[in-house]
């Protein structure tokens, strides 16, 4: 039977999301793989999370890769570089720059090895730029962030989609499906209570990977959408 595997924000931790795949997940080509988005920033090794999306997509896995906000935030500093002006040695640019290295912006540069964002290989700013902003199966709407339910049309709100961190969710508005997200991370117990549990209408599956030393978080998860299985993977990156 075809399974429907959907893996959260993976932040730079290659050898995490490679050892939950390989090791764990162990999928067929007849499977798909769903990514939250959120590959780069705050880990060691963006470049590698996306080199390993591109060779499973290359290799002719069933892929569906969605846009994080993490994503947004390096295509944004990267049109800003281009488009901005400088005024009076200070520009928007910088500040926006300055704001995605708060938020592992350094990291994901060294990971390319190069100092500027400009520097990162084209192919890989494409390969952002044309990633989707949600995806639905027959009973889920798997979006990185949330939707926008204050709209008629929560779909037109892409914005949300990458970065809203509230919402309360109007099933009328989206066919009574529940929503899949990652984006906040949450602890394994909660996550095990929305997962295991009919009395929500969402499931966040963030385990938040990048902070192995707080407990009941580290870890990268994997949750199959027929059975409902889930995967944990500890963080191997940042022992």
């Amino acid at each position: 039977m075809k399974k429907l595997w959907v893996i959260p924000d993976i932040h730079g931790n290659s050898r995490t999301l490679q050892a939950l795949i390989e090791q764990q997940i162990k999928p067929s080509r007849s499977d798909k793989l769903i990514f939250l988005g959120d590959y780069i920033d705050r880990g060691p090794d963006a470049k590698g999370v996306i080199d390993f999306i591109i060779d499973l997509q290359q290799d002719e896995y069933d892929i569906i890769t969605l846009k994080g906000n993490h994503e947004d935030f390096l295509l944004r500093t990267f049109d800003n570089e281009t488009t901005q002006k400088n005024i009076f040695g200070i520009t928007y640019r910088n500040k926006l720059k300055k704001e995605w290295f708060k938020y592992g912006g350094k990291e994901t540069l060294k990971s390319f090895g190069v100092s500027d964002v400009h520097e990162i290989p084209e192919s890989y700013i494409h390969w952002m730029r044309d990633l989707e902003y949600y995806t639905e199966s027959d009973s889920f709407i798997l979006v990185h962030a949330g939707l926008n339910f204050e709209l008629d049309d929560p779909f037109e709100d892409v914005h949300a989609m990458m970065w809203i961190k509230d919402f309360k969710v109007i099933p009328e508005k989206i066919g009574f499906k529940k929503v899949i997200h990652g984006h906040v991370p949450i602890s394994l117990e909660f996550i095990n209570l929305l997962r295991s549990s009919s009395k929500f209408d969402y499931i966040d599956l963030d385990n938040g990977v990048y902070m192995p030393e707080k407990e009941g978080f580290g870890n990268l998860v994997a949750m199959e959408l027929v059975s409902m299985e889930m995967m944990i993977q500890p963080n191997l990156d940042m022992e």
